[in-house]
């Protein structure tokens, strides 16, 4: 966080939005379309297009700081980069948003960020059975609480 109040304040707005907007809605995009065994076309077009439209909302603020979402590199970025990273398997092209293309490619490109990406690549994808039992069926509702 920036020791400024003003940028700090600001830091703080867009960790916010991330988590009231860019995560949620990426990742109920990211169930409907890519993982929910039941494809439910209005889920998945209702969430696509809030995914787009707040891509368009970090576009625009991307444009207004030139580099960062918050001006300097700050804990907004690291909010907000991990949801960013299924773009190409949600069916969005960053080339819709040049300051998101931009400033994804800066982020991904940071030393500390590269070393956090090597040590997930033991996660499996796609799903093998057991994982999505895991995450999505039975075992997952009764870790839940829920039978």
């Amino acid at each position: 966080l920036p020791a400024d109040l003003r940028e700090r304040s600001a830091t703080i707005q867009w960790v916010m939005w991330q988590m009231a907007g860019l995560g949620p809605m990426l990742g109920q995009h990211g169930h409907f379309a890519l993982y929910a065994a039941e494809k439910i076309p209005y889920a998945i077009e209702r969430y696509r297009d809030e995914a787009a439209r707040l891509y368009g909302v970090l576009d625009r603020q991307l444009e207004k700081t030139g580099a960062y979402v918050a001006g300097g590199y700050s804990i907004a970025d690291i909010a907000c980069f991990p949801w960013t990273m299924t773009h190409k398997a949600q069916g969005f092209t960053l080339d819709d948003y040049p300051n998101v293309k931009r400033w994804y490619a800066a982020v991904r490109a940071r030393p500390q960020v590269q070393a956090g990406l090597a040590i997930g690549k033991f996660v499996k994808e796609p799903f093998d059975e057991e994982a999505r039992e895991n995450m999505f069926g039975q075992k997952a509702k009764e870790m839940a609480g829920r039978k």
